[in-house]
């Protein structure tokens, strides 16, 4: 089976518009991303992440919203997937979050990936005024929306009654762009609710952040819930991420990520590569194929950079994506 990959835009969360001062300007550059890679990759989707302030701490920079900016960015490309890593439950209703899910669907013509996760950034809960329920709370609001999300797409006149939500009802026309429902990506490794919410009703997770020991666990754990569920595993797109900057051969790469390293306030090598996997195309995909063994079929990756250099990018498309074709 053929292992299909997805790419992160430069969208402020990660301090990766810093030095473009004009905030069109950063827009234009996050876009121009995606459509390369929409226009000459042979990536499947380009993804964006659900935060408000920037990473590993907020700052007093650009970070562009998530559902927004995945419309405009269907609007701008045409054979590409777009999603989301993840949609926050806590930052929009989710009957409200399956309408807006539902509008972009059309928009893109079909080419959305909705993803959807419990939430854990506590300074924008709080800064925007969500507060900060206690892990369990967020949980069962979690469990909740999902249920809520899956009626929205699958009933014509919903109903639902939760100790958090409730929908008497709803219309939700149209419910996708016509051909099929719309993909539920599920993000997060929680082995009680998350993983049963998976099998009960996702279309895809997302587990393990590219350490393959983690993700066979996690899939193993879905592989149970399954099988209690009565669901198809094989059926579920099994993802995990993998933050990388990928080298040339024989490159040296202190020197090979200087550019990228300026470009985020001049971080130190020891700094960027504890924070991203450096190496050769060949080092990389042997560390992916790891993942694979583990069971996962979809790598999404974050490329630091690409607002300035997108060369990190084709390289990946190049000599990475080609390996796994099969």
């Amino acid at each position: 089976m053929a292992i299909r990959f997805g790419v992160f835009v430069p969208q402020g969360w990660k301090m990766d518009l810093i030095d473009i001062e004009d905030p069109v300007e950063q827009f234009e550059a996050m876009t121009s991303v995606a459509k390369e890679a929409d226009e000459k990759t042979a990536f499947d989707s380009i993804w964006v992440y659900d935060h408000f302030h920037t990473t590993p701490e907020p700052t007093m920079n650009t970070t562009f919203e998530c559902w927004t900016i995945t419309a405009t960015l269907a609007r701008d490309t045409e054979r590409i997937n777009v999603g989301q890593m993840v949609s926050c439950n806590g930052y929009r209703n989710p009957a409200l979050f399956a309408k807006i899910a539902s509008t972009v669907d059309v928009a893109s013509n079909g080419r959305l990936y909705a993803g959807f996760g419990a939430g854990w950034y506590e300074h924008e809960w709080r800064a925007y005024g969500y507060g900060f329920p206690e892990t369990k709370e967020r949980m069962g609001m979690f469990r909740e929306a999902v249920q809520i999300v899956h009626k929205m797409w699958t009933e014509d006149t919903p109903t639902f009654s939760g100790k958090r939500y409730t929908i008497d009802g709803p219309i939700n026309e149209p419910k996708n762009a016509g051909e099929k429902k719309i993909p539920l990506w599920i993000g997060g490794g929680g082995e009680k609710v998350t993983l049963r919410l998976v099998a009960q009703y996702g279309d895809a997770c997302n587990v393990g952040g590219g350490n393959p020991e983690t993700v066979r666990h996690k899939l193993d754990v879905l592989k149970g819930h399954c099988e209690r569920e009565g669901r198809d595993y094989d059926e579920i797109t099994k993802s995990t991420t993998f933050e990388c900057f990928p080298i040339a051969p024989g490159a040296d790469p202190e020197q090979a990520t200087a550019t990228a390293r300026g470009h985020l306030q001049d971080m130190s090598f020891e700094d960027f590569s504890a924070r991203w996997r450096v190496g050769t195309p060949e080092r990389l995909a042997g560390q992916m194929q790891e993942c694979v063994e583990a069971g996962a079929n979809y790598i999404i990756s974050y490329i630091p950079g690409l607002a300035y250099d997108t060369e990190p990018m084709h390289r990946y498309n190049e000599e990475i994506i080609p390996l796994f074709k099969g």
